[in-house]
């Protein structure tokens, strides 16, 4: 796990951060529905899992910038950007009908993400502990897939005033309309380091990135 340290003084949100960490601590969500046709089309065509690979394509989207890769460390005050973000998905068991955060390493190489994310899977489907050990992965972040539901909204309360920066994503159950398959995916970030223009660009950015994958 490597960083670098952002400088306050230097930080291009500087304004900004100081306003949403100090005076008025919150949170920004929107859910918006992205095309997933293609990669629908995509999957079937490969005998891939849909879900693994959204998730690469959403893993490599929110490490393309530092915006969606801030963290903070309480015991210091320090802004930081982390090197790289992983995806802490989930694995729900229907005999108990809770589930298992999985945490999966990215890898730019999709073969490598896609074998590790699949072993992950299968591991955790062997157990039924909750598992969660947040403290010994800072740098990852929540990938929730919501499969029961093709939602409209979505959103995701933390305790006033609190400092969290990493992203925290779900996506629902696609649903077809008007031929295409479009799928609701919610993204939530702290205000302090990330604004209605870069939450929007992670549809942006995942709407291009479905295009380029599916296309390969």
């Amino acid at each position: 796990m490597n960083y670098k340290i952002i400088d306050r003084e230097t930080y291009y949100r500087k304004g900004v951060f100081r306003h949403f960490s100090e005076d008025c601590k919150c949170s920004v969500s929107m859910t918006a529905r992205v095309d997933v046709t293609a990669l629908a089309a995509f999957s079937k065509k490969a005998g891939s899992k849909f879900y693994l690979n959204f998730l690469y394509i959403l893993s490599k989207v929110m490490n393309s910038r530092d915006d969606y890769r801030m963290g903070y460390l309480w015991q210091t005050g320090e802004l930081i950007c982390y090197d790289v973000i992983h995806p802490t998905q989930y694995v729900f068991h229907e005999n108990t009908e809770t589930c298992t955060p999985v945490y999966t390493e990215y890898s730019e190489d999709y073969d490598v993400f896609y074998a590790g994310a699949l072993r992950d899977v299968e591991r955790a489907r062997e157990t039924r502990e909750y598992g969660l050990d947040a403290a010994n992965h800072p740098n990852w972040f929540d990938a929730s897939y919501i499969p029961w539901l093709s939602y409209d909204s979505l959103n995701v309360e933390l305790p006033d005033g609190h400092l969290y920066f990493a992203p925290i994503v779900n996506w629902g159950k696609y649903r077809e309309e008007n031929g295409r398959l479009l799928m609701p995916v919610s993204v939530r970030l702290n205000h302090a380091v990330a604004d209605g223009y870069l939450i929007a660009n992670v549809f942006r950015l995942l709407q291009r990135e479905v295009g380029v994958f599916a296309g390969r």
